[in-house]
């Protein structure tokens, strides 16, 4: 076996040093080409530091020195040709970095990896699946991001939603991809989510990491099959109308001597200096976001996953992180900006440029940030100074609502403001509400274990969570298992506790879940105007004692929504509600029906408004359910 020089275009070493390739995954790694007559695979490493570099592999025995890569011009690119290797041969770069030392190093751009513990990288092909989903991007194209539709997202962790129960399957618990889409599928469907969202699929090889430590940014995990495969999976889920977003970290990656850290022997994607360089809190380094190249391989990656998968968007994750230099550090620890502040001004930049070119390249994809303090703009278009996300999430709605409702109820009355709180800025950016897989981790309990009082009341806690959740503006995002209740705190060592949907209680939780999502589609109220003040009206927060809250959610040309909820597990007659109009109020929705688990304690099903004599408006009186939410719609003539 052999190696011979190759080439590469001029105009893509170019566009590379600008930081502007979009396809760069296309050009480095390892491909199957045809050269000088014969077929082979051409490998290419951006290592522009390195003293020489050489292929190694199964197919030599791991020798280091037969097989060499051959410098391309300046451009810091090493490449070679290898006549008559074929797909599925395991592979690293041997690397005689800066200082001498040899360094066996996957490659950065692998299509594929090896199943964990192994760690090589894996010769494969893009070009492998014949996409059937073409009705889903074309709606997407023509419709845009859903800013203005129906959002409820069901958060994922492939390896542990479900599992092989009568031992192994061929090689693992694991379920492949095809095995997850059969039941996946059907089972979001019946709920009412619309999209699902994978928590980070990327290679890595600690399962505990959750794929949140990437070893292989371009490589599907090996855990669940091939990334043919997992471009199945999508192509299934978009033709059930459910869209697919994934978990993506470009906020920090592994210091493993094998992947990124320290490529060639010197700080290439990462900053040499630690203050700047290194991730105090997860031992991780952090991307040089001013370097054209790294620039680049991260645009490349994300627009890899939107194009060759068929994504339909990315959730950032950790994006605070990036944002600030002193982000988790001491005094002490972290370097200012050239202006003297805090503000990370090239994982800004950075920032807006990807979500700009994410934009123009595949309108209608999602950009979701996970950014957990009060920056200004984050979703707002670049024009207008933001970040130009798509979406960001709710992290003070959700921190706000879990600590409410930890609390006894008898202590609500004095905590009332944080249920309230969240709407003087709900619409200071286009939120998600998230309750997700961090708020079931490392102690924190299941989110029915954080709720007070006896099981029925905890269980009623949930379904009141869940629905002033549903109710509030906002998209959805909810974490697998938290559906149907789970009691134990989520590992990723084990699936769901499915055996639970056999206890009437529980598959009440996951019915209210379905019907909230149910709501949340058919009626355009409660999605046409999520991001804007026109589509909500307070009806009274004043019931401080009570514990009781009430709003409106409205469209234009749609049917207002009448939402009551009572935080107290106390039953309340004759209470007084106002109402948009008169004529008849039916109960769309409420949690304390005994299809849910509840006392069913209700208004029979609908009620007459009354008309109020000196202010000359309508109101219902209602009897209010405990630890319950009730949802009415008009439905006859009267009302607005």
């Amino acid at each position: 076996m052999q190696t011979l020089p190759t080439f590469i275009e001029p105009f893509d070493l170019y566009l590379f040093g600008k930081g502007e390739h979009w396809d760069l995954y296309r050009i480095l790694g390892a491909h199957p080409v045809e050269q000088d007559g014969g077929a082979g695979y051409r490998f290419a490493v951006w290592a522009p530091n390195a003293q020489e570099v050489h292929l190694t592999g199964d197919f030599n025995d791991w020798r280091y020195g037969e097989l060499p890569l051959y410098p391309v011009g300046s451009s810091g690119i090493w490449a070679a040709f290898v006549p008559e290797l074929g797909k599925g041969a395991l592979y690293k770069f041997g690397i005689r970095g800066v200082d001498g030392r040899v360094m066996y190093k996957t490659d950065p751009m692998a299509l594929y990896a090896e199943m964990r513990p192994g760690i090589a990288s894996v010769t494969w092909d893009l070009d492998n699946h014949q996409w059937q989903d073409e009705a889903w991007m074309q709606r997407r194209l023509d419709e845009g991001a859903p800013l203005h539709g129906p959002v409820s997202i069901y958060e994922v962790h492939l390896g542990s939603w479900m599992r092989h129960h009568n031992g192994y399957g061929e090689h693992s618990p694991f379920l492949n991809y095809d095995e997850i889409a059969d039941r996946l599928i059907p089972y979001v469907q019946e709920m009412g989510f619309t999209h699902i969202e994978l928590m980070p699929i990327a290679e890595h090889p600690l399962d505990q990491s959750w794929g949140y430590q990437t070893s292989h940014y371009y490589a599907p995990t090996s855990r669940f099959g091939t990334p043919e495969m997992l471009k199945n999976f999508v192509d299934r889920f978009h033709q059930a109308g459910i869209g697919v977003i994934l978990d993506w970290v470009p906020a920090h990656f592994p210091k493993d001597e094998w992947c990124l850290g320290r490529f060639d022997g010197s700080a290439l994607y990462e900053h040499l200096d630690p203050r700047l360089g290194e991730h105090p809190d997860w031992g991780t380094y952090i991307f040089n976001y001013g370097r054209h190249e790294v620039r680049n391989f991260l645009f490349a990656n994300a627009l890899y996953w939107l194009r060759e998968f068929h994504l339909d968007g990315l959730r950032i994750d950790a994006v605070a992180s990036m944002l600030y230099l002193d982000y988790s550090r001491k005094q002490g620890e972290w370097v200012p900006n050239m202006y003297g502040g805090r503000e990370n001004l090239e994982a800004v930049d950075f920032l807006g440029e990807l979500n700009r070119v994410v934009h123009a390249e595949f309108p209608g994809a999602c950009m979701v940030a996970e950014e957990s303090t009060a920056w200004p703009g984050v979703s707002r278009p670049l024009y207008a100074g933001g970040l130009g996300f798509t979406f960001k999430w709710n992290m003070g709605w959700m921190h706000d609502m879990l600590d409410y409702m930890r609390k006894d109820p008898i202590y609500r009355p004095h905590h009332h403001s944080s249920l309230t709180f969240s709407m003087l800025y709900a619409f200071s950016e286009n939120f998600v509400l998230p309750l997700s897989h961090d708020e079931v981790v490392h102690g924190k309990g299941a989110l029915l274990s954080k709720m007070p009082g006896d099981m029925w009341q905890q269980q009623a806690n949930l379904r009141l969570l869940f629905s002033y959740m549903w109710a509030h503006p906002g998209k959805k995002l909810l974490f697998m298992g938290g559906e149907f209740g789970q009691w134990n705190e989520w590992s990723e060592e084990r699936e769901l506790d499915w055996c639970l949907r056999q206890f009437p209680a529980h598959e009440g939780i996951r019915n209210l879940v379905k019907d909230l999502n149910g709501v949340l589609v058919r009626e355009p109220a409660m999605h046409k105007a999520d991001h804007d003040w026109s589509g909500f009206r307070w009806v009274d927060i004043t019931d401080y004692a009570a514990s009781v809250i009430s709003f409106q959610r409205m469209a234009p040309e749609a049917r207002p929504l009448l939402w009551v909820f009572n935080f107290t597990p106390v039953v309340r007659q004759h209470y007084r509600i106002a109402c948009p109009g008169g004529g008849q109020w039916q109960e769309l929705l409420n949690s304390d029906s005994e299809h849910y688990g509840g006392s069913n304690v209700g208004n029979n099903g609908a009620l007459m408004a009354e008309q109020d004599h000196f202010s000359g408006g309508y109101y219902l009186e209602l009897t209010l359910p405990p630890l319950a939410a009730l949802c009415f719609s008009p439905v006859s003539s009267g009302s607005k």
